[in-house]
């Protein structure tokens, strides 16, 4: 039996344990666990250690604010775990996964994420559990915004200071994630206090959620209120429980439709305190900073799922049961104003209410998001790599479509995880193999090199990547959707 890896990190030695022919560190810290006087504060530099530190097993779980039966853990939330093919080698290309879902989860422990296939590829695989829901994005009058974003940068500056140790290179790290964590990616590309820690970008499914600070600051107090504190502030929270507090959240944001009249488009999203554009942490959403060039083009790999909502209604239970009144509701509140829910009728006059809904949802959410990161990157000087997934997941008879999420298992080459079989089946088809190869690998050559494989997006030719059962480069699938939605940027979400 071969001697279990070590590594000396600027806090002290850890010692994985070697798998599937590639070492693995697991539950390092990268800060100090947020408690006590540090709750709700900026992240702190973590504590060094005498000895050799047992890197074995996954650090405890966020407090999720999401109907899932994970128990309470430790308080020692702020972690990452490494896959490395060579912790004795140098100058290896670095993934950085961010596992944010809604700004309301973050387990980098999901069997999805397991780093083997893309460690057998030679990156080395870095996934980090961040501050969510309530301790990472509630804003506070007596403490910092956007925590969850602190906490990501904290990660990275971690990562700078110890990959190489790991086999990587600290010069080629790609910072990546799906969904929220797409957005936090997104968001990490407008911030100055990130800049220098990471080359290249990957972002599936961008989720245009950002609150102004006046609709922030009143949905905080709104929660607060419901908790019975003496307002919104860290001081009054900070003796609830952490995992109470995520529980309320989920009740809280199971009620948002009650206070449509005054929150508006927040109300559609699903989740209540998501990021705030702040001035300072957040100066400014990333659609708009990068087309005015007060943020830096990068090498961008972005995309979404064709039927991004479908995912949403079935799990939710009113897919196929969309009203005419509902079709009207979201197009009011989620197309762009003045007039973009006439437009939508226009361009898809055959639509009923259904199509209608899923359309509008899955654009304003993610797809024009993410079409328009591509755009407002390749403005800026970065060149952008664009692709769309539409390959149908087999599972409940394909009634999930090409839906939200779909691509990361895909990606990960995680098939057989839960969610991959979820989404793809138990026995997984050799078209969802071969699938599943063609994104992976467009991962790792654009991690290594910066080119996805494929052409890059242009003005005007709008290239992207068609992934499906015989993959293609064509021009943007969703063009009446692109041109509804020209000149309008995914705004924050106001007061009424």
């Amino acid at each position: 039996m071969s001697e279990q890896p070590k590594v000396r990190t600027t806090e002290g030695v850890v010692q994985g344990l070697r798998r599937q022919g590639h070492a693995v560190f697991r539950g390092i810290p990268y800060a100090r666990p947020p408690v006590g006087a540090l709750r709700f504060a900026a992240p702190a530099p973590p504590h060094r250690w005498e000895g050799t530190r047992q890197a074995v097993e996954f650090g405890p779980v966020v407090p999720l604010s999401l109907p899932i039966d994970v128990p309470p853990q430790g308080p020692d939330w702020l972690t990452l775990n490494i896959g490395t093919p060579d912790p004795g080698g140098a100058g290896l290309p670095v993934l950085v996964w961010i596992p944010v879902g809604g700004y309301l989860s973050a387990a980098s422990s999901d069997p999805m994420f397991d780093p083997a296939a893309l460690a057998e590829a030679g990156l080395v695989v870095v996934t980090i559990n961040c501050r969510v829901g309530a301790e990472g994005f509630a804003f506070l009058d007596d403490a910092p915004p956007n925590r969850g974003f602190l906490d990501q940068i904290a990660a990275l500056e971690w990562v700078q200071r110890n990959i190489a140790a790991f086999g990587g290179d600290p010069g080629r790290v790609t910072v990546a994630g799906v969904s929220a964590g797409a957005g936090s990616v997104a968001a990490l590309l407008t911030m100055k206090s990130a800049r220098g820690l990471f080359r290249r970008a990957i972002a599936h499914s961008v989720p245009g959620l950002h609150s102004t600070p006046a609709l922030a600051r009143q949905v905080t107090a709104a929660f607060a209120d419901r908790l019975g504190a003496a307002g919104p502030t860290a001081e009054a929270l900070r003796d609830i429980d952490p995992w109470h507090l995520a529980a309320e959240l989920t009740s809280f944001n199971a009620g948002l439709h009650a206070h449509r009249e005054s929150w508006g488009r927040l109300t559609e999203a699903g989740t209540a305190l998501c990021p705030v554009v702040d001035g300072e942490v957040l100066p400014e959403t990333p659609w708009p900073a990068l087309t005015g060039a007060r943020a830096s083009g990068t090498e961008l790999l972005v995309g979404h799922a064709r039927d991004e909502f479908r995912y949403f209604s079935v799990m939710s239970g009113r897919y196929g049961t969309f009203t005419e009144e509902d079709a009207h509701a979201a197009l009011e509140l989620l197309a762009p104003r003045p007039d973009g829910a006439r437009a939508y009728r226009a361009a898809f006059p055959q639509a009923g209410p259904e199509e209608l809904v899923e359309t509008v949802y899955s654009d304003a959410l993610f797809r024009m998001p993410s079409q328009k990161l591509a755009e407002a990157n390749t403005a800026t000087g970065g060149t952008s790599y664009l692709f769309e997934l539409c390959w149908v997941a087999p599972a409940l008879g394909g009634i999930l479509g090409a839906c939200h999420s779909l691509d990361v298992p895909l990606a990960f080459g995680t098939l057989d995880s839960p969610v991959g079989t979820q989404l793809i089946g138990e026995e997984p088809t050799p078209e969802a193999v071969a699938l599943s190869r063609e994104l992976q690998e467009a991962w790792v050559r654009f991690v290594t090199t910066g080119d996805a494989g494929w052409s890059a997006h242009r003005p005007g030719e709008h290239l992207t990547r068609v992934l499906d059962t015989e993959p293609k480069t064509l021009p943007y699938p969703e063009q009446a959707s692109r041109q509804i939605w020209e000149g309008h940027f995914p705004a924050p979400f106001d007061l009424s």
